[in-house]
């Protein structure tokens, strides 16, 4: 009793348990006859590898979700990655209140920290701003998005309905899942459909934290905290950056943007450097990309977006703080700092532990796949990365892969969803002050 007690009241517990019950709901459901198209119900790998994917919102799929999924089906994934998504965005961002480390609702934490407790209001307040700002956003693209799909491409009304809600959603969990078989190839030329897609990926790719103190002090950026200003700043760059490599490298491509006319070449630029970064939607082929774009989705689905979001990947300030500590490094600086701000090095030391433990996680599961896969290895790499950042891009092996491989893609995205936010939060709290200090020696680095 006293154990389940422990379980149940330490957070970092909490969130890990809810994700794994709602992965399990969720396969007990897809299993249901009703929930596919074809006889019987699906097996228990493709539902529970269908359902971790949803729940983590990543977007990974080893049966083609419009064919293989009914009505039902597709509405039990719906709820699953919106399930996932606010779960991933309300936990972050409390996680983050209670390690002292995320935006302070009311410029104060009521409760002792070490205690491992929030002010029941200032719980409840997060919750509501969470929910509000999901289903207003969701809501007013659902409603865009059914009426582009039927004014503009004559999809009846039904229909374009389910499909503006179910990509809507889709978009602001950054779940990357689509009820059309080429994902958005289809839609590649359309501005009026990509570009809003691409701002619901973005905003909901910040943060709360970030778009709460946005909000709050939308008059005063100088009031901003490190982490929004470190936040924005890493995102623009990785956009900017993203969409020049992907745009300079695919132009000429005549499997890709070859055939495009100039400016839709940019707008797809543009949209893969964004949904590369976590959502998973795709209006290109990605097994034909070139190897430099390869390279960039490398970097981009690794780093990810911003912390308490629905994105996936290290995120922005565990990559660029490890930067800064880098090139204050190499400029002999004392401290690492930033916008006029000094980074605690228990920040240092809690970036680098989650960027070690993600390559170390990547390099093993990728030398699993080559070892049972006949793949290479670029395309393992690429789909172990899609799978741990919760990105949902795939070159093409997701449906090829044995039981065995999609055991490893099941457990990479858990843990890359779940993982790197109970590790970071779990080693906020943990830290423990040695009253012992031993004597200091200088190990020769490089």
């Amino acid at each position: 009793m006293r154990r389940m007690k422990s379980v149940v009241t330490r957070p970092t517990r909490v969130v890990p348990l809810a994700f794994l019950a709602a992965m399990a709901i969720g396969t007990i459901l897809l299993m249901l006859p009703i929930a596919r198209a074809g006889p019987g119900g699906a097996p228990f790998l493709t539902a529970l590898f269908t359902a971790t994917s949803a729940v983590c919102v990543t977007g990974l799929i080893v049966v083609d979700t419009p064919s293989y999924w009914t009505g039902f089906g597709e509405a039990v994934i719906l709820l699953l990655f919106q399930i996932g998504g606010f779960g991933i965005m309300a936990a972050a961002t409390l996680l983050g209140l209670l390690a002292g480390r995320g935006f302070r609702l009311r410029d104060r934490l009521v409760t002792d920290v070490e205690r491992s407790r929030l002010d029941r209001a200032d719980a409840a307040s997060v919750l509501r701003m969470v929910l509000g700002v999901t289903l207003l956003v969701e809501a007013a693209l659902a409603l865009w998005l059914a009426l582009r799909l039927h004014l503009g491409h004559g999809e009846p009304l039904g229909t374009a309905l389910w499909n503006g809600v179910f990509h809507s959603v889709s978009a602001f969990n950054n779940a990357g899942f689509s009820t059309y078989s080429d994902s958005l190839i289809g839609l590649q030329t359309d501005w009026l459909f990509l570009v809003p897609i691409m701002v619901a990926i973005i905003v909901s790719g910040l943060g709360f934290p970030v778009l709460r103190d946005l909000w709050a002090n939308r008059r005063e950026p100088a009031r901003w905290t490190l982490h929004t200003k470190i936040t924005l700043m890493g995102t623009v760059i990785l956009l900017l950056g993203g969409f020049v490599w992907i745009t300079a490298s695919e132009w000429g491509n005549p499997a890709t943007f070859g055939p495009m006319a100039w400016g839709d070449k940019l707008l797809n630029g543009m949209f893969h450097s964004v949904v590369t970064r976590t959502a998973g939607f795709n209006a290109i082929d990605v097994s034909a990309i070139r190897s430099e774009t390869v390279l960039a989705n490398y970097v981009l689905m690794f780093i990810g977006g911003g912390s308490a979001g629905t994105a996936g990947g290290i995120k922005i300030t565990t990559f660029f703080l490890l930067g800064i500590v880098v090139w204050s490094e190499i400029r002999g600086q004392r401290d690492a700092v930033i916008f006029g701000r000094r980074v605690g090095s228990h920040v240092e030391r809690q970036a680098l532990t989650v960027i070690l433990l993600a390559l170390t996680l990547i390099g093993v599961a990728t030398a699993i796949l080559l070892g049972t896969t006949t793949h290479g290895l670029d395309t393992v790499l690429f789909e172990v990365i899609s799978a741990f950042a919760t990105v949902g891009l795939s070159m093409g092996i997701t449906a090829s892969l044995p039981p065995s491989g999609e055991l490893v893609l099941i457990v990479l995205m858990f843990v890359g969803r779940v993982g790197t936010i109970t590790v970071a939060t779990g080693l906020a709290l943990g830290q423990v002050r040695n009253h012992i200090r031993y004597p200091q020696e200088q190990p020769i680095v490089g």
